[in-house]
């Protein structure tokens, strides 16, 4: 079998794969435990409302669209594709495993594999150049954006990783309380936010910061400092978001066409 066409087979089989445990692990569930049910134990700032994690749809369904682009016979030897083909099935194979620790309460493992996870996504992310290569409409929809969603997201999420476990081992925060460190994490987050407009200006990926920002600061509404220094946060967003759509559509308006 040619090379191409095996890599545009298991990068299907790999989605597949991810669907399918994802779907069983809250329909079994896996261990007789749900995943929100598991993420409820973590008494932290940076985990949403529970309506957030309905992005997961909107993500596998931008996944799907790109693993049957990249299977059709014109994308064989597109070289964008080819070169994140492996990278993909790593970030399956992490995705798949981090759900069978967290399920299984192995949390001690959970970041290490939500690590693989997203610097799988990085690789992807960079291999693309999405931001500044240039792209047809095609690839533009059903390959940069799927990974601007799946890399926003998975940031979040390996951010939150990090805190369940830090509440999971006991850490005390040197002494500092809960909701100063999530300021601290919030304006960390900001800082990739602000990096990643200014150099990508993907508005894909900061609107998925929006999403889960806002998420966090309904959750925690009642707690003022979580609250509105997430609204802040989130209002800057927003107008990171306006600067790289305009920016980026002024660039792809000043391209020669043809």
């Amino acid at each position: 079998m040619n090379k191409d066409i095996g890599r545009q087979l298991l990068v299907i089989l790999s989605l597949a794969g991810v669907i399918v445990i994802n779907g069983l692990a809250n329909a079994l569930p896996l261990n007789g435990l749900e995943t929100g049910e598991i993420s409820d134990r973590f008494a932290i700032y940076f985990v949403p409302a529970g309506y957030v994690f309905s992005i997961w749809g909107l993500i596998y369904l931008a996944l799907i669209g790109f693993a049957v682009f990249q299977a059709l016979p014109a994308q064989r030897s597109n070289p964008r594709l080819q070169a994140i083909g492996f990278w993909f099935v790593l970030s399956c194979v992490a995705n798949v495993v981090w759900l069978f620790l967290w399920h299984y309460e192995q949390f001690a493992w959970t970041l290490p594999a939500m690590l693989a996870l997203l610097a799988s996504l990085i690789v992807i992310y960079l291999r693309l150049d999405t931001g500044r290569s240039r792209a047809s409409a095609a690839e533009r929809w059903l390959v940069e954006f799927p990974f601007s969603l799946y890399l926003g997201w998975i940031t979040v999420a390996t951010i939150a990783n990090a805190t369940q476990l830090l509440y999971y081992l006991g850490w005390s925060g040197w002494g500092l309380p809960p909701e100063s460190w999530f300021v601290l994490v919030l304006a960390a987050a900001l800082v990739i936010d602000g990096l990643m407009a200014y150099s990508r200006r993907d508005v894909a990926f900061l609107l998925v910061l929006v999403w889960a920002f806002i998420g966090i600061a309904v959750k925690h509404a009642a707690v003022p400092l979580v609250s509105i220094s997430t609204w802040i946060v989130t209002l800057m967003i927003v107008v990171l978001v306006i600067y790289s759509f305009w920016v980026g559509r002024r660039g792809r308006l000043s391209q020669p066409v043809g």
